[in-house]
């Protein structure tokens, strides 16, 4: 059984790498079209609205997208000063009760009451509220979903990871998955 989780779990771990790599480029068309924005307006006196939204709606899917890759990563808010310095079995109980207590019902929460919102954009193929902005706004707010199911993925595969560590089966943990290897890295000067 805990060979299946750990299987389950490196599934959920690649599926939001994969996401995460992938959406992270978007962060690179964000630049280049907020700067094609800034050279049309300031050097041509002229301005695209769909292209003032299209830099917004990039940043919008990209931010939900990677949220299970930031998960995975380690790289969200949490009490550091007692988190880190802890035994991993501590931190597997930490991440048990957080994601159980917290994350699972936060993405339930956010998919129910999302559901409709976005379920309403696609009944109407909602635009852009600006005259000459971007259409499809109703896929931008799809993400909501698939924020709120990436991250809830992710965090069974936390909850898998903190099972695994109680139950001293760190052999079945990816490396890149270990507590250990979640460590913030040191700035260089």
């Amino acid at each position: 059984m805990l060979t299946a989780l750990a299987t389950l779990m490196r599934s959920i771990n690649q599926l939001n790498k994969g996401i995460g790599h992938t959406f992270s480029w978007l962060a690179l068309g964000i630049v280049l079209v907020c700067f094609a924005v800034v050279v049309e307006r300031y050097v041509f006196s002229n301005t695209r609205l769909w292209a003032q939204d299209l830099y917004v709606w990039l940043n919008g899917a990209m931010f939900t997208a990677v949220a299970g890759f930031a998960l995975f990563r380690g790289n969200h808010v949490r009490v550091d000063i007692f988190y880190r310095p802890a035994s991993n079995r501590f931190k597997a109980i930490a991440d048990l009760i957080g994601v159980l207590v917290f994350l699972l019902p936060f993405t339930y929460v956010t998919y129910a009451f999302g559901f409709s919102f976005v379920a309403r954009s696609w009944r109407l193929f909602e635009a852009s509220a600006n005259v000459g902005g971007m259409p499809g706004l109703f896929i931008l707010k799809s993400f909501i979903l698939i924020f709120a199911v990436l991250v809830a993925l992710q965090g069974i595969a936390m909850a898998i990871r903190s099972w695994l560590v109680l139950a001293n089966r760190d052999d079945l943990i990816p490396a890149d998955f270990r507590y250990d290897s979640q460590a913030p890295v040191a700035v260089k000067e």
